[in-house]
């Protein structure tokens, strides 16, 4: 009830009479019970000045309004609980429903405190001589301020709680977020990524990643060998692989993504939006933007006009959208430089007398790059392809030998 300091009153009385009686294993005891009691009382005492106070503050979603009760006697908080009212009605009043949450919970708790601290005047039916107490300053704000703060604690927790016994709503949740900010038509169920790669115009190739329900569909990804474009032109490349992809997909009636996404500014945005029109198809369209330290920090996004619309860094939209990111541009890079070792692979081995294309294939199955060819000792040369033609590789790559 809040009478902690008597509590610690009869705690060191008992202490002293069993002291004296020499009981000192129980005086132990005892004064184990008035530590704690006492470092109770100086972690929950907020307002020295205030006893027998009611608290009530209230928060809410779509789906509930959340209100935390708190019951401050002896200038300390001995009581909180917070509860939760499912929404019937679209313009249910949150004053009737504080009203309902405060009959309740005095009720529950048997509070008989006059004064009831809250962020607005209540609806509802309430004993005389009752008054309530809206704070703009002081210790009643801080104490109203803390209210609140345990409320929106209760709706994080209990949202944590429901997401992990079932793991779709947050994906859900993400997924929605996304829609909401760029007033898609649809839950964006599957996002596909673009990203494109090569160095100083060699070898060229594009990535595409999947992700469906906010989660990477591996066996969906794909690896383009950029055919039609001469030189390092992103957005000539970009319209290359995404005209081939959905072509394809179109062809064969399959389940198109219902966002896409850019690795890249305007030009990206644009060349990918040109393929899709030259296949006569509407699908989405946002790019990512980096910040300075090459960050996800927005979505570019429009119908006529691209504008930025930031996200919060360290959201769980954030983390979806960097998780793409990252996805598609490790796929491209991993694509890439698999062709370039080969390319180079190739060309090295084309010029060495007595290697044929099944010992080329055989090389680069065991060795996988010119480096581990070229750093093989004779052993594993032999290994991989027979005596002879392990001679021939070793010479050539060692011709000091």
């Amino acid at each position: 009830k809040g009478n902690s300091s008597k509590v610690s009153e009869l705690l060191l009385e008992r202490m002293k009479v069993l002291a004296e009686e020499m009981r000192f294993e129980e005086a132990q005891e005892v004064k184990r019970q008035y530590d704690l009691v006492e470092s109770f009382r100086l972690k929950s005492t907020v307002v020295p000045m205030l006893h027998n106070v009611d608290v009530f503050s209230l928060d809410e979603n779509e789906t509930s309004f959340f209100i935390n009760y708190m019951h401050v006697g002896s200038g300390a908080i001995v009581q909180v609980y917070t509860i939760e009212y499912q929404k019937k009605l679209d313009d249910e009043q949150k004053e009737y429903v504080l009203g309902l949450g405060i009959v309740e919970m005095r009720e529950r708790f048997r509070s008989h405190a006059n004064e009831i601290i809250v962020p607005f005047i209540p609806e509802g039916v309430f004993p005389e001589g009752i008054s309530f107490t809206v704070p703009q300053r002081g210790d009643k704000r801080k104490l109203l301020e803390l209210s609140l703060q345990n409320a929106k604690q209760y709706k994080v927790d209990k949202l944590k709680r429901s997401e992990k016994f079932n793991p779709e709503q947050r994906a859900t949740r993400l997924l929605t977020t996304i829609q909401k900010d760029l007033h898609l038509p649809v839950l964006p169920m599957q996002i596909e990524c673009f990203d494109n790669s090569n160095i100083q115009g060699s070898d060229p190739v594009a990535a595409c990643v999947v992700f469906k329900r906010g989660r990477p569909s591996k066996k969906d990804y794909r690896k383009f060998n950029i055919r039609s474009v001469e030189g390092p032109d992103d957005y000539a490349s970009m319209r290359e692989v995404v005209t081939r992809r959905y072509k394809r997909m179109k062809e064969a009636e399959e389940v198109l993504p219902d966002l896409i996404l850019a690795d890249g500014g305007k030009g990206q945005v644009g060349a990918i939006r040109e393929a899709l029109l030259s296949l006569e198809l509407e699908i989405p369209v946002a790019g990512l933007v980096k910040d300075e330290r090459h960050r996800t920090s927005a979505l570019l996004y429009g119908d006529e006009f691209l504008r930025e619309i930031p996200i919060r860094h360290h959201s769980p939209v954030f983390r979806l959208l960097e998780q793409i990111q990252a996805e598609v541009h490790r796929f491209a890079i991993t694509f890439h430089r698999d062709k370039r070792s080969k390319s180079q692979l190739d060309s090295r081995l084309d010029y060495i007398k007595g290697i044929g294309p099944k010992a080329k294939e055989a090389l680069i199955h065991h060795f996988r790059s010119v480096q581990g060819i070229s750093s093989a000792s004779l052993e594993e040369l032999t290994t991989a392809v027979g005596p002879a033609k392990a001679r021939i590789i070793y010479t050539a790559f060692h011709p000091e030998v």
